[in-house]
């Protein structure tokens, strides 16, 4: 299954681009196969985009505004979905994808599901022999590790495109400061 991003690569928005680059990012961050789709050149791309995200979902006016993300055909959502199911670790369920193996991913309150004892599907660990085959490779803290690694990349990306407009407009500041002297 491929993930579709569906984007506007001339968007005038400030807004829009940093929440398209910041779903993209997360996404190669995290190796998640996906194909983004540009609206803004393709009438196609837009035309299926918006008949396809479900009537509930769109703004008041009526035509959603990218980033919109899709599982193939099945709608996921629009960046605020994708921000809090990334703020709840439920990445995955929001996708429509299968966590990567050996990962401490939450599943979403519809796929978790009690156990008599109080424990939740999906939570424990397994069975010894597995948790310590998994130590001996080392590959929990590996995977631990790549996963902070994702999600620090998205953050620092996010934090050097803020600085830099920071600094732009602190410059301009100063420019217009300099060419500016009252006779």
């Amino acid at each position: 299954m491929v993930i579709k991003v569906f984007v506007a690569t001339s968007s005038g928005s400030v807004a829009i681009r940093k929440k398209q680059q910041e779903v993209v990012g997360f996404l190669e961050a995290n190796k998640i196969d996906f194909k983004e789709l540009d609206i803004a050149g393709d009438e196609d791309n837009r035309k299926w985009m918006r008949e396809n995200v479900p009537g509930e979902k769109k703004p008041q006016n009526g035509i959603p505004l990218p980033p919109q993300i899709f599982n193939e055909e099945q709608y996921c959502g629009d960046f605020d979905s994708f921000f809090s199911a990334k703020e709840e670790n439920i990445i995955y369920s929001f996708l429509g994808l299968a966590p990567p193996p050996g990962s401490k991913v939450k599943k979403s309150p519809e796929e978790a599901s009690s156990l008599p004892n109080g424990d939740v599907v999906g939570e424990a660990q397994g069975t010894t022999e597995g948790t310590e085959k998994a130590e001996e490779s080392g590959e929990n803290e590996a995977q631990k590790e790549d996963n902070e690694d994702a999600g620090n990349l998205a953050e620092s990306q996010e934090k050097n495109e803020e600085e830099a407009e920071t600094a732009t407009e602190e410059e301009l500041g100063r420019v217009v400061e300099l060419t500016y002297q009252p006779l």
